[in-house]
């Protein structure tokens, strides 16, 4: 059975695109393999964070995962931060780490545009993202095609201990969904859907009401042609929000094109939006059971316990190759 690492950031409210590109596939990953999802709030803190609302959407994060259908029985779900290992680590991949390196890594020089100043946190997290992964010898890596850099970065460095130290840690492989990998910003499709988007309209929020859903679907870009086809080159907001249509509905992209054929937008953002409202209301209702009982906090405790047994083990064995001295 192969060994699966993720996470997601608790940096803003999850999305919609969250939920198709990333835990979805969390979902299905946990039967076939053993899964290891995290909420990384360490790396959250690289850019400033309010703690109150750090520690809200900390909690909201872990208790969307078990309403998506995560199961603490199946998957090992955990904060980030209640694991050490990952801090010390992520030091050690630090200093293998070269500055030409994390200096090339695009969300780095997205992130830091037009910054005044920048924290040295944003520059060196890939070293921790690194040793998320590599601390437990994870074998596949569920990214994005924004990460892959990131995951590349990894290789890198598990290639380069290796080299150095013998061979031990896993070179991990990326794990890209065909489908679902990239649902993209309602306001501009040549950008990811993100929480971290300014303008709240530009994305869908898992928690977000029915209502609110309808108005941001009815105010999607589109363009003037009118016209429901898939042609992402021309026309990529329409083949945008026919992708969220397919998954929402469960419809091929030829069924949405036939259904909508001579039709103008209006019918079909309207239906989108009652068949995203559909998808995300039962998450939505388990989310706020979940929250109203705590189980996360039991999730959480005994995912972190079992993510501390595995960490420890490949900790020890990574200081003890690097010469440094383990207690007696």
């Amino acid at each position: 059975m192969k060994r699966v690492l993720s996470g997601i950031q608790p940096s803003g409210q999850l999305t919609l695109g969250n939920y198709i590109g990333a835990i979805q596939n969390f979902v299905k990953l946990q039967h076939e393999h053993e899964c290891f999802f995290m909420v990384v709030d360490l790396h959250a803190i690289t850019v400033p964070q309010e703690p109150e609302k750090l520690r809200e959407q900390t909690e909201a994060v872990a208790a969307l995962y078990i309403a998506a259908g995560l199961d603490p029985n199946k998957s090992n779900i955990f904060l980030q931060s209640h694991v050490h290992q990952h801090a010390e680590l992520g030091w050690l991949m630090t200093t293998l780490s070269y500055m030409g390196e994390l200096e090339r890594m695009t969300q780095f020089k997205d992130k830091s545009e037009g910054k005044q100043s920048v924290g040295t946190g944003l520059f060196v997290y890939p070293a921790l993202m690194a040793a998320d992964i590599l601390l437990y010898q994870a074998d596949l890596v569920p990214v994005g095609d924004d990460q892959k850099q990131h995951l590349e970065l990894t290789r890198d460095l598990a290639a380069r201990f290796n080299g150095r130290f013998g061979e031990f840690l896993t070179v991990p492989e990326p794990y890209i969904p065909e489908v679902g990998a990239r649902i993209m910003s309602l306001d501009d499709a040549s950008k990811k859907m993100s929480k971290s988007n300014p303008n709240p309209g530009s994305f869908i929020a898992l928690l977000d009401d029915p209502a609110v859903i309808r108005k941001k679907i009815s105010r999607a870009k589109t363009d003037s042609e009118a016209l429901v086809k898939y042609d992402p080159a021309n026309k990529p907001e329409i083949s945008n929000l026919m992708s969220i249509y397919a998954h929402a509905a469960g419809m091929s992209i030829a069924e949405i094109e036939a259904k909508y054929e001579g039709q103008m937008y209006g019918p079909f953002k309207k239906d989108l939006a009652e068949h995203v409202a559909a998808l995300i209301e039962p998450l939505q209702a388990r989310y706020h059971e979940v929250r109203r009982t705590g189980e996360h906090h039991e999730a959480l405790r005994r995912g972190a316990e079992r993510a501390r047994e595995a960490a420890e083990q490949t900790l020890t064995e990574v200081k003890r190759r690097m010469g440094f001295v383990l207690p007696q």
